[in-house]
Order: structure tokens, then sequence, then C-alpha cells
């Protein structure tokens, strides 16, 4: 079921960017551009989202907040530079940047108010606090420590929130759900391309490289992390980096990697067996891996806590008797960031809400014999989960 933007939000927010608007709002030293902009349908959505926050700033109390991460930036506007600020109160919506991103968030950020500050962005918080009137000013409690000690040095009176915007990016909307799809379909299309070229005698770095290429030919404007390719003893670290190793006989090769789409990321795991003798064990470590993957899936449903996930998966391994082997969580959400909420490990209580998306990737890690971790990606339904990966997770032996 989609999670579709709330449409009657529509004409507030338009009236409030109309009153911002004609107020004539200037501030000495600073541009300022207001950009009503064409009102299309991913607009709505952009506008359900700065909605919803504000209905949170309201039940605490918040008149105005300050947005420094670049991920929520974008997530409130579509911006996609590197350098933004939101300045969020009751009745005006400000997005500040310097003079390199001038026209593109005139383009972007639809409907802000766009300030370009021209000395330094603490001086700009402080005059656009003067001007409007405030005194209380909310922030991400993410911002650098410097940028707290220099903003405090001022008149306002400075409140940290953890996660406002965060929560409400657990919580994906139809448009993103849409993105995220694409960005599965790019990276497993690529990995599918470069497959054949998997065999014993080649090196892990090799592949790596030519699965990175792939990718951006697919369309990925960036690739979400470093490509993990990890074969033989490499593979029994989770995250290992690519080397100079050579794929050998017998070698599991677990392979990690992602796609982008509009921003939004996908991750996903498969480990693979090159052919060999006393391969008996791995196709046994393998196929537990499997069934714990495929038992935490099987949880997935609005209403359950992130922890009873985990566990499903982890008792399922431990009953094995490689409970020790499988050290790290068994999932985590994905956006516009690789490693999101929510967080599906054993010391999260998190409830689990339709139209989240997050990964279930177990996985079974013996020292001196190699890995298995089968990754997939999961968005939540009413009654379930849609498993948003294709892949086969059939064991593959490489001849």
């Amino acid at each position: 079921m989609p999670f579709p933007p709330r449409i009657a939000v529509r004409g507030k927010l338009q009236r409030e960017s109309r009153k911002n608007n004609e107020s004539g709002f200037r501030i000495p030293g600073l541009a300022l551009r207001s950009r009503a902009g064409k009102c299309g349908m991913t607009d709505l959505f952009y506008q359900s989202r700065l909605a919803n926050l504000k209905e949170s700033l309201k039940k605490r109390k918040i008149n105005a907040f300050l947005i420094t991460d670049i991920h929520n930036v974008r997530y409130l506007t579509g911006f996609s530079g590197s350098s933004g600020f939101l300045f969020i109160t009751k009745r005006k919506n400000i997005f500040i940047t310097d003079f390199r991103y001038k026209e593109q968030a005139g383009r972007e950020a639809q409907g802000w108010d766009i300030v370009v500050e021209k000395r330094d962005v603490i001086k700009t918080i402080e005059r656009l606090s003067q001007k409007i009137g405030i005194k209380k000013l909310g922030f991400e409690s993410s911002v650098s420590y410097n940028f707290f000690r220099r903003l405090s040095k001022g008149d306002l009176t400075l409140k940290a929130f953890k996660g406002l915007i965060e929560r409400l990016r657990a919580v994906k909307d139809s448009i993103e759900i849409n993105s995220l799809k694409e960005a599965v379909r790019r990276a497993e299309s690529a990995f599918l391309d470069i497959k054949p070229y998997i065999k014993q005698g080649i090196r892990e770095r090799a592949i790596a490289l030519r699965l990175e290429e792939r990718l951006k030919k697919k369309g990925c404007r960036h690739i979400p992390f470093e490509v993990i390719v990890a074969s033989g003893p490499n593979s029994a670290m989770p995250h290992a980096r690519p080397t100079e190793k050579k794929l050998n006989s017998g070698d599991l090769v677990i392979i990690d990697w992602g796609g982008e789409a509009d921003g939004y990321l996908s991750d996903m795991t498969r480990t693979l067996l090159i052919k060999g003798d006393k391969i008996n064990k791995k196709r046994e470590i393998y196929q537990l891996v499997v069934e714990a993957n495929e038992k935490a899936i099987s949880l997935v449903s609005p209403g359950v806590k992130s922890q009873e996930i985990d566990h499903s998966a982890r008792n399922f391994i431990k009953k094995a008797g490689y409970g020790e082997l499988f050290g790290h969580g068994t999932g985590h959400g994905v956006g516009l960031q690789v490693h999101e909420s929510p967080h599906i490990t054993w010391n999260k209580k998190e409830r689990i809400k339709e139209n989240m998306v997050f990964t279930i990737e177990p996985g079974i890690y013996v020292p001196g014999l190699g890995g298995v971790r089968i990754e997939d990606m999961v968005v939540v339904k009413p009654d379930g989960s849609e498993v948003l990966t294709n892949l086969s997770k059939k064991l593959a032996i490489i001849k």
C-alpha cells in the first residue's frame, strides 16, 4: 500500500509560501530569492514531509528549528548539492546556501525562500533569528562541536534534538520506494553482467572494479560504499576490503555491493563458491545462512519489534552451533543513506511500521575457512513484507 502525500496540507503550505513571498522578507548583507515554482506530484511529497516535520515540532513546542544534516535537507527539499541548511519556523521555510549552489537550490528547492550567505552561516543564522524574532532555536544533535560552540556564543537559547527527521525518514513514501526499487534493479543488473567474469584465478580487486564500472554504466551516479569482494579466509571478515588475492579452488566468495537511483541506495550481498574439494562444510554453512535469512524475512510485518526479527535469525544460527560466529546485526534501514533506521539488531526494540525498508543479512564467519552472508532488502507491507531483491539464493558453484 503506497504512502500518499497528505493532499489536504497542500493549500496550507502554499498559503504560507505566498505569505512569505509577499512579506518583502529581506536581511541586510544577504541575497534572498523566493522560489514558488510549479507544483507537481513530487512537490506534494516534499510538502507532506515538511508538514509532518512541522507537526512533530509543534508537539515538542519548537518554534524554530535548524537542519544541518545534508541528507535531511535533501529529504525535505530535493536539493542534491553538498552544502545547504534549513531554517524552519511556523510560517517561514528558509533554505541557506552559498554562492556555489545558488542556481541549483533555486531549481531543486521549490517553494523555499533561498538565502545566499555571503560571510558565514553562523552569522546568517543569527541575523535570521534576530529579524524573525527567534530567541529559542532547536537544532540537530549531529552538528559538529565547533559549529555548536560558535552558535552558542550568540544570544540564542539552544536545544538539541536527536533523530526527529530520521524517524520520519524510516517510513518511506511511494516515491522513495520506487527509487529504492530502481536502485536494486541497477545493482542486480550490474552484478549479473559481471558474474560470468568471476572464476578461479581472478583477483578480488579486479572483480570489485568491474562491478563498480557496471554500476555506473547502469545509471548509478555514485557508489553507496566500497564494493566488498572477499574470498577464502578473507571472507571470514565481514567488512573485508578487496585485495590482490586470486580466487582459489574451494573458496567461498562474499560480494557485498549496492546501487543508487535519485539519491536512494540499495545494499545486497551474495556468496559464491569456487568448485573444489572438501566443500561439504561450506555447503552446510551456506544453507544455514539461507534458512536464517528466510526465517527473519517471514517474521517481518507491522507491529513486530526489530529485536524479534534479529532473534529469529540469531537463535537459528545459535542452535546450529555457530552463534559466536554471527556477531553483527541482522539488518538496517536503507534510504538516502545505506545505514539508517530501523536497526534490526539484538539490542533495539524499534516497532516495525508499514513502508519501512531494511536489509536482512545474517552471516556465519569461520576464521581460516571463510564466511557466508546473504543480504536481501525488504519493504514492510500491511500483512508481511515484499522482498525487493530478486537474485537467486541457490548456492552458485563456480567452475
